[in-house]
């Protein structure tokens, strides 16, 4: 056993009997990947399960944070002994320097810094298309073994993680905004296909009326099947907590159906799936891309560019010899 796996071991053993600290320091290295990251996910997987996990997404400026820490405090009920421990992760822009979290969403959740039973994490998207990078699935993993009941990823909401998040989480919130658009702009987005459900949020303001309209005849033109699940709407003002109550008791409805017909399993079969997939194409291009810096590659490049060889034939070569050893690439 080396010695980064022993360390790896004895900060997991550390988390979970209860050290914040620990669990602080395996979500770094979880962003950081390599192989303590892969030895934290060994020791994570078979212990998941048990938590469940609600995706907040929306475009910027919805107000997401707020209604994260909303939601955090209707969960925790005054922190009682019997309130569900939670866990956030709220996915921020990767600076362009250090690749770390900028946004600091948990300035706005200072509300639950004292509270034992709530963790909150900025992570990183890292330049990921769409804002989530494998980092996240296996964060969520670590934080269900780490005995969290209820994990919350609230994302950044631009370019494809609207999308994306729906395929990471058991329960999927899209969050709006008063005036935020007709069905058409609604449908580019892709939002109608993710949604569990809608929160019209900053009620407070003109056009609720309009916005709940354009989402209703967006749920009416889906030919939703009979026994679908359809995404209610409710409005909430985040800052004041109002309509959070109504919100959750939604979120509950959704997790005891899908839980009932075998949604959920097929959710989180799915997710399995395309997990398994995205490290195979990712431990792929790791190969690639080493391969690609070697005297074959160059060779190879230099014939397509005489016109000796063409570039077909030529990625076939690369395959054939990406392909011949073990898939450890820089990093692992």
């Amino acid at each position: 056993m080396s010695r980064r796996t022993s360390d790896s071991q004895k900060l997991f053993s550390a988390a979970a009997g209860g050290d914040r600290g620990s669990l602080a320091r395996l979500l770094s290295l979880i962003e950081s990947g390599g192989d303590e990251a892969r030895e934290i996910g060994r020791l994570s997987f078979p212990l998941t399960g048990g938590g469940y996990s609600v995706g907040i997404t929306g475009a910027p400026g919805a107000g997401k944070s707020t209604l994260t820490s909303a939601i955090i405090g209707n969960l925790r009920g005054g922190s009682t002994s019997g309130a569900p421990n939670v866990a956030v992760l709220a996915i921020d822009p990767s600076s362009p320097f250090t690749g770390g979290a900028i946004l600091g969403d948990r300035v706005r959740m200072q509300d639950h810094a004292t509270d034992e039973g709530v963790f909150i994490r900025s992570m990183a998207t890292r330049g990921h298309l769409g804002g989530l990078s494998l980092a996240t699935s296996e964060a969520m993993r670590l934080l269900d073994a780490m005995k969290y009941q209820w994990i919350l990823v609230e994302t950044v909401g631009v370019g494809q993680v609207e999308v994306e998040i729906a395929g990471a989480a058991d329960c999927t919130i899209v969050v709006v905004n008063p005036g935020w658009g007709d069905a058409v702009q609604a449908n580019k987005a892709g939002l109608l296909e993710i949604a569990d459900v809608f929160v019209i949020n900053k009620a407070d303001r003109a056009g609720v009326t309009e916005t709940r309209r354009d989402l209703e005849q967006m749920l009416e033109l889906s030919e939703l099947d009979a026994n679908a699940w359809r995404p209610p709407i409710v409005a909430t003002i985040a800052t004041s907590a109002e309509g959070v109550d109504e919100l959750w008791s939604h979120v509950l409805r959704h997790r005891a159906f899908i839980e009932s017909n075998g949604d959920l399993n097929t959710r989180r079969t799915g997710r399995l799936r395309k997990e398994l997939n995205t490290i195979i194409e990712s431990k792929l291009e790791q190969r690639a891309r080493a391969i690609c810096s070697g005297p074959r590659w160059k060779s190879l490049e230099d014939q397509v560019l005489s016109h000796n060889l063409d570039p077909w034939n030529a990625a076939d070569q690369m395959l054939e010899r990406i392909l011949e050893g073990p898939l450890q690439g820089p990093g692992e």
